[in-house]
């Protein structure tokens, strides 16, 4: 029987990231967290604050992947429209959250600031909450989608509460050598096709005015990595360079 493959997409809401004006500091911790659980990204999308965009990217992925995950969206001013949108892709209303709510409240602000606060409270009828360790609003889990603040301390806070469901972890071995993509390619190739069940990366860097090649391995099976990567370094003494340890 193969094995069950459990797949996430995320996705970036917001102008501000598509206008460079802030830069993303979410997918890579995201990722590895999901990879931890047994999880694999597929896809990852930076996406505006436009409703039909949103509404239309939700209902596609949330149909094709095991998890969808967003941040962004979700603060006190007109453009933070994500929960307005993920309610009307699953065609419910909105509704206030009282614990959300009360914990709004326990921070004291003039009303008008309160009244802006308070459309933080606001989730879709059903929704789950997402606990927020730092005392800040929660975020919320409709089906497969979870929907979370786009601030990254905050945003680490609220998915560390999250249990994923996940099949096996993801592992890898690195190599790195001095010698260029061109030289070992057809190599790499021979040994990708003999083990179909290796991810294996090609990476390029410049060093010390030296160029070389980074090699990674992705994989379930680890032994089946290590045999592998003595495949790949053997590969690049025969080509004529030495295998140099990477950190993984």
């Amino acid at each position: 029987m193969a094995e069950r493959i459990y797949t996430a997409c995320v996705l970036i809401i917001g102008n501000e990231i598509l206008s460079g004006r802030t830069q993303d500091a979410n997918l890579n911790h995201m990722a590895t967290v999901l990879g931890e659980s047994g999880v694999r990204v597929r896809e990852a999308r930076v996406i505006p604050d436009v409703e039909d965009v949103i509404i239309d990217t939700v209902n596609e992925v949330r149909a094709a992947f095991d998890y969808v995950l967003t941040t962004g969206g979700i603060g006190p001013t007109h453009d933070d429209i994500t929960a307005d949108c993920i309610a009307k892709a699953f065609g419910v209303p909105l509704v206030m959250s009282e614990e959300i709510a009360v914990r709004i409240r326990g921070r004291p602000a003039p009303a008008e600031v309160m009244a802006s606060r308070l459309l933080m409270a606001r989730v879709p009828e059903g929704a789950t909450l997402i606990d927020n360790p730092t005392g800040g609003p929660q975020g919320f889990q409709m089906g497969n989608v979870y929907v979370m603040a786009g601030i990254p301390s905050v945003m680490r806070a609220m998915l560390s509460t999250i249990v994923f469901e996940g099949g096996a972890v993801v592992r890898s071995r690195s190599v790195a050598a001095y010698l260029g993509e061109s030289q070992v390619a057809t190599g790499l190739t021979a040994i990708q096709d003999e083990h179909p069940a290796i991810d294996i990366g090609s990476y390029p860097f410049m060093r010390a005015d030296r160029y070389g090649t980074t090699l990674v391995l992705r994989g379930t099976d680890e032994t089946e990595l290590d045999a592998v990567l003595a495949e790949v370094k053997q590969l690049i003494v025969d080509a004529g360079g030495t295998p140099e340890p990477v950190a993984e």
